[in-house]
């Protein structure tokens, strides 16, 4: 699946507005992500172009981190045009960790994937649908740090299917920078396998149609298989695959 080079800026600046650090700077053609939480995506650099890369910024972009009191983080696609650079990582002693995936759907085929009925959708967050990163299964610094940073994010929506007041399923969608895109889907453990989150994909999708979103993307694991056969399900490709880079503690 071909993309621009101005689509791939876009969808890593509507990432950085939909999980949103608590800071963001722009450096040499790198946004910076400055968080305090656990989330790769909300304190890690990334490049906006998939092209190669001046070797120097490593060196700045550590300085940046640094001056924030962190650890320095690189989040870097698998592409040939990125290949020196992170051979230049390497040679720095990181290493790559956590593959993951950038993959991309028609808005109209994801709305497909299943019914939106009883999908609950709301502009903010309340309780019940930041519980559903906390419960039975999931690490609790890290589901808090998720639904944190997704409460941070610009122009976001927020959907859920409960059953007595309490979310088996929720997710977001953010809207920026030309794209839709979906994020912290989560569902209860011992709900799984009911489709519930395939609801919840398609009442986000939905609301992308309704805005005019024709495209929209997410980021999955590379090793969630259970998520990447739904989003197999509701169209999705992967548009390339990126890692974290870190050096040892």
């Amino acid at each position: 699946m071909s993309i621009s080079a101005a689509d791939i800026e876009a969808i890593e600046r509507a990432t950085a507005a939909a999980v949103a650090p608590e800071a963001l700077e722009e450096i040499d053609g790198w946004l910076l992500a400055f968080d305090s939480g656990v989330v790769g995506r909300a304190k890690s650099a990334a490049p906006l172009r998939h092209a190669r890369c001046d070797l120097a910024a490593i060196g700045a972009i550590e300085a940046r981190y640094a001056a924030h009191r962190m650890r320095p983080m690189f989040r870097v696609a698998d592409v040939d045009g990125l290949e020196e650079f992170c051979v230049a990582l390497q040679a720095r002693d990181y290493c790559r960790d956590r593959p993951t995936l950038v993959q991309i759907a028609d808005t109209d085929t994801v709305r497909g994937v299943a019914s939106a009925d009883g999908v609950e959708v709301a502009k903010s967050p309340d309780a019940a649908w930041i519980s559903a990163f906390l419960g039975e299964g999931f690490d609790p610094a890290d589901g808090a740090s998720r639904a944190k940073t997704l409460a941070r994010g610009a122009d976001t929506v927020f959907a859920s299917v409960r059953e007595d007041g309490v979310a088996i399923g929720a997710g977001a969608a953010s809207f920026g920078h030309g794209w839709a895109s979906i994020h912290g889907m989560r569902t209860a453990k011992y709900r799984r396998g009911e489709r519930i989150a395939a609801r919840v994909v398609a009442a986000l999708a939905e609301i992308a149609r309704q805005r005019g979103m024709q495209r929209i993307f997410l980021q999955v694991e590379a090793d969630n298989e259970a998520a990447k056969a739904l989003y197999r399900r509701a169209g999705f490709a992967t548009l390339w695959p990126y890692s974290y880079w870190t050096q040892a503690a």
